[in-house]
């Protein structure tokens, strides 16, 4: 159980979290698919994204060239190449991808009691697109894959967090979706985690690579936390 009235900075990731990637991933795939002719179901787009992402996600590497390394992969699973120009708009679609509907007023009310902060694995100016989409949010640190040089699950993320942040780690909860790139590094650094099971009852785990993790709170989405935190935080 979280003591709530400890707690005074939640991280975050943000893709599959706040911004719904599963969806932007999917819509950006279609156009392709269609332009060389190869029907792929939702799904199974979805988990050839998962198959081949982590293994694009050497260190140093721009996220925007993983996504174009990721479609050139995903070319090859079903016969077909893309072009320069489709790789480049794909690693370029993430600044499109649209936040889930509770995000904005959800992190608008946890702002209220704690201070919120940014671990996400992506580049600077495609977070920086994705945060234009949710209403004026602000965060007080925004650490990326582009400043940390490697991506999670690796725990460089977790560690420049707390460098930055200055808090005591049992004053941090960390709020994931993904168990593979953040619940399975975070508990194993010591962290207090919420997954927000984006999917639900949809099973799989989309477009993340499966993993096992013990979260120390499930919730459906940020609106829940946002009712957990804020009214455990008051009493």
């Amino acid at each position: 159980m979280i003591d709530w009235t400890s707690v005074r900075t939640l991280t975050f990731d943000c893709y599959g979290t706040i911004i719904d990637w599963e969806h932007g991933i999917a819509d950006a795939l279609l156009p392709v698919f269609a332009a060389h002719d190869v029907a792929v179901s939702r799904e199974e787009s979805l988990a050839r994204f998962a198959a081949h992402e982590h293994a694009a996600e050497a260190p140093g590497r721009r996220y925007r060239d993983v996504l174009a390394t990721v479609l050139r992969a995903i070319g090859d699973d079903f016969g077909f190449t893309p072009t320069d120009a489709e790789c480049a708009a794909f690693g370029a679609s993430v600044g499109d991808w649209p936040p889930f509907a509770d995000s904005a007023a959800a992190l608008r009310r946890l702002a209220t009691r704690f201070e919120l902060v940014i671990l996400s694995n992506v580049d600077d100016d495609l977070f920086a697109a994705s945060a234009a989409h949710l209403d004026g949010v602000e965060f007080s640190h925004v650490v990326t894959a582009q400043q940390v040089g490697s991506y999670k699950p690796d725990p460089a993320h977790f560690r420049v967090g707390l460098d930055r942040i200055g808090r005591p780690q049992h004053e941090i909860v960390h709020v994931a979706q993904s168990l593979f790139h953040d619940h399975v590094p975070a508990k194993a650094l010591g962290f207090t985690t919420v997954w927000i099971n984006r999917r639900g009852d949809d099973g799989g785990s989309g477009a993340t690579p499966p993993a096992s993790a013990t979260p120390d709170l499930v919730l459906a989405d940020l609106a829940s936390l946002a009712d957990v935190a804020v009214e455990a935080s008051d009493t």
